[in-house]
């Protein structure tokens, strides 16, 4: 009698039913796979990936209440049995390295095929790594900076500076450079220098990019970006 293959149970979060629904038929018709538990917000998310403990988690990044980050870092603390996909639309470097800083075994962008979501969840269950090939090339930057002597992103307290992430934050709530400079006590070359930084580090070339990324690491709630900060540094 052959031996019982032991299936990989699959956890899928994400605020879209449809979009559930679809990866639910698409994962189950897997003759080794099988969808266990699902979650529509991050909150969920992390508890159903505590209750149920599955094999493999994808996880979407921007959905309601607890958002995916988050999240993740949860999951992260909770469990290491737990090997997470991320399932994205962003296609930021930003969030490619915060994910896979944070714990994420695999990032995975929406657009992406059939057969890459099946690859991507199959390769993390094995223990390995799965990046869309669109974004492999990020990656391939960091390996070459670390053997240059440039130390690459481990965890997301390394992606920034304790003061690069207190200006990203000000910068992201509409705070120019002169008031972020009157309220730390810096000069505003010196602003100007943090923003060029984290920028770089991170991909962002604009304060609506600033805004997503502050949000989706819990620097920023969805209330503040609606009011504008007043003309003085508070």
């Amino acid at each position: 009698m052959p031996a019982r293959t032991h299936k990989i149970r699959v956890m899928i979060a994400d605020d879209h039913a449809i979009l559930r629904a679809g990866l639910r038929m698409l994962i189950n018709a897997q003759s080794d796979m099988e969808v266990v538990a699902e979650a529509s917000d991050g909150e969920n998310a992390a508890q159903a990936a505590r209750e149920t403990k599955p094999d493999v988690a994808l996880l979407d990044l921007t959905m309601p209440r607890v958002g995916g980050m988050k999240a993740l870092q949860e999951m992260a603390r909770q469990s290491r049995e737990v090997r997470v996909v991320v399932l994205t639309m962003h296609d930021d470097p930003a969030y490619l390295r915060s994910a896979l800083a944070a714990g994420a075994s695999g990032y995975l962008l929406k657009r992406a095929v059939d057969a890459e979501l099946i690859a991507a969840i199959r390769a993390v269950h094995r223990g390995g790594v799965y990046v869309d090939p669109r974004l492999a090339n990020i990656l391939v930057q960091d390996v070459l900076a670390k053997r240059s002597g440039n130390s690459g992103p481990a965890q997301p307290a390394n992606i920034l500076s304790r003061r690069e992430l207190q200006v990203l934050g000000l910068v992201a709530r509409g705070y120019t450079s002169a008031q972020i400079a009157r309220q730390i006590f810096v000069g505003v070359k010196t602003i100007e220098t943090y923003r060029s930084r984290f920028s770089e580090k991170l991909g962002l070339r604009n304060r609506s990019d600033v805004i997503r990324f502050a949000v989706q690491m819990g620097l920023l709630t969805p209330e503040a970006i609606e009011s504008e900060p007043e003309g003085s540094a508070r």
